[in-house]
């Protein structure tokens, strides 16, 4: 078995290259590697991108042009740990802008479809909290949002 970790690939029609430059913009600890290009083989126009290897927050990632037949669903995410209000404001702003989508209890489409959650730290701790109560405030409070607002998070915690 490999000891390096995995690599995520991601199908495309035809915007892997697109989707890893927009990727590599928003995450620290990002670029972009190999390009590979379809040959006279096809079945995409010869000279056209194959294949687009990339790095996003230290997470490897392969992105593949290969035609319209699938789609991203929700069946799959990717989660963001974040450390505050601002680092979720940060994810939501760029994930959902160019075309993606809110979703409810911090979920969200980005504008290639595919879904990623944005959760801050203080959820976890909040929706796990060992009293029962708070943990159930917290949790029904974040059922009711968007984009998660850890103030409004920890007010509701509270029983405010």
């Amino acid at each position: 078995m490999a000891t390096d970790g995995f690599t995520t690939c991601l199908w495309f029609d035809d915007q892997a290259e697109e989707a890893a430059h927009y990727y590599v913009s928003i995450f620290k600890n990002s670029s972009v590697g190999n390009v590979s290009r379809y040959t006279e083989a096809g079945p995409r126009p010869a000279g056209s991108v194959l294949t687009v290897e990339f790095t996003a927050n230290g997470q490897r990632f392969l992105a593949l042009n290969g035609g319209p037949e699938f789609k991203f669903t929700e069946a799959i995410s990717f989660m963001i740990a974040c450390a505050d209000q601002e680092e979720v404001d940060y994810y939501w702003t760029k994930l959902t802008e160019g075309g993606g989508e809110p979703g409810p209890c911090g979920w969200l489409k980005d504008r290639y479809g595919l879904s990623w959650q944005v959760v801050p730290d203080r959820l976890i701790e909040l929706t796990t909290h060992p009293d029962p109560e708070t943990a159930a405030r917290a949790t029904k409070a974040m059922m009711a949002m968007g984009k998660i607002d850890i103030a409004a998070l920890e007010k509701a915690a509270a029983g405010e």
